[in-house]
């Protein structure tokens, strides 16, 4: 896992009232859509409104119940996709810390009978928002 990483560095963007960041797989092979379980945005410690949260790759936005059955739309390692939410980050030139939790499933990685294996990572950057 590459927790570290998951937050691209200077890639936060705001309306005032929505902003996104984009984020990088901490795996090392591709994933189908149905394999990303969830995400959390947090800025400055304020959740985005779950029900706000969206994710995008591909060109293309979903919930997290949309992805849930998703195998058609992959993220590679090499693509960022673009985690968004309601919550407020100024693009007044001042630093915003962004937390991300990730949640991932390994359909590959059999660790019983009926389960695969389950990753929760975090990552926190720190860095200034642009107008979106």
């Amino acid at each position: 896992m590459i927790p570290d990483r998951i937050i691209e560095q200077g890639t936060l963007t705001s309306n005032g009232s929505r902003s996104s960041v984009e984020v990088r797989i901490p795996w090392y092979r591709a994933l189908p859509g149905s394999c990303i379980a969830g995400a959390t945005l947090s800025i400055d410690g304020i959740p985005a409104d779950p029900g706000s949260v969206r994710w995008g790759m591909n060109g293309k936005e979903f919930t997290f119940d949309e992805l849930r059955d998703n195998t058609d739309e992959w993220w590679f390692p090499l693509d960022s996709a673009v985690l968004s939410g309601d919550v407020p980050a100024a693009a007044d030139g001042s630093e915003h810390t962004v937390d991300v939790d990730l949640t991932l499933y390994i359909p590959y990685i059999v660790i019983s009978e009926n389960e695969v294996l389950h990753i929760e990572e975090h990552d926190t950057k720190t860095m200034k928002a642009v107008n979106a």
